[in-house]
């Protein structure tokens, strides 16, 4: 079970229990009304407005899995959201490669995890998450942010949606300890998927080329591989690609 605890205002609860992590046990919750500094892949930087949203951290101890497989807490951590958000304000998520949570073309939640490893083991991941659930406006230049209750026109309940998410990631996790267990979680994930629908869509690589391309598969260890519309396949890490959206290059 989850076990939570609050911090009045953190620059960055990742940061917060990295600090802390050898101390607490696994299933701590580290979350906070006011995240100052909060942070995302390779760098990039999370608005949540004070009270309104949810930013959080939640520790995981020797989770079962290989390092070389870790993406399966990645996609238990998607997954986990996808389903606690589907409850709560209808259909209409996905995840977008690797672990972000879509409200269709449109970006409701953000993840940041953080993996230490001990051999081929690991020995903890701490999976920030932050969900826009109650900010009605966003200032910052984040293209397509969304809320919950933009999407569903009234306020929800921070700390019952965030028991949802935390109980649904430590249930997903223990599952991985069975092999058809991480299967199906791949399957799930792959189907909760943003645009995998088996047609064509337009990415940019990291030198700025563009073209259209489907989701062929994705790896234990992340790695995404596209299937480009010349019929070749192409392997891609964490920002190596982008989906394009609209007029915008996410």
């Amino acid at each position: 079970m989850p076990h939570y605890i609050k911090v009045s205002q953190t620059a960055s609860t990742n940061t917060y229990l990295s600090r802390l992590a050898a101390t607490l046990p696994g299933g701590t919750v580290i979350y906070t009304p006011s995240q100052t500094a909060g942070r995302g892949q390779k760098g990039n930087s999370w608005e949540s407005e004070d009270g309104k949203n949810l930013t959080f951290s939640h520790l995981l101890k020797r989770p079962p899995v290989k390092a070389r497989n870790q993406f399966y807490l990645s996609e238990a951590a998607a997954l986990a959201v996808v389903e606690a958000l589907t409850a709560e304000a209808g259909d209409g998520f996905s995840v977008k490669w690797p672990n972000d949570v879509y409200w269709h073309d449109k970006k409701a939640c953000g993840m940041l995890i953080e993996n230490s490893l001990d051999g081929s083991d690991i020995a903890t991941s701490i999976v920030g998450i932050g969900i826009n659930v109650n900010q009605e406006r966003f200032l910052s230049d984040a293209p397509n942010p969304v809320s919950l209750i933009n999407i569903t026109g009234h306020e929800h309940d921070l700390m019952a949606l965030l028991g949802r998410v935390c109980s649904r990631i430590e249930r997903l996790v223990d599952s991985l300890s069975d092999e058809d267990a991480r299967k199906s979680l791949h399957q799930q994930y792959m189907a909760a998927l943003y645009r995998n629908d088996g047609q064509m869509h337009p990415y940019e690589d990291a030198e700025g080329n563009r073209f259209m391309a489907t989701v062929a598969g994705i790896a234990p260890d992340g790695t995404l591989t596209l299937r480009h519309d010349d019929g070749t396949t192409h392997d891609y890490l964490f920002k190596q690609v982008k989906h394009i959206i609209g007029k915008d290059v996410l």
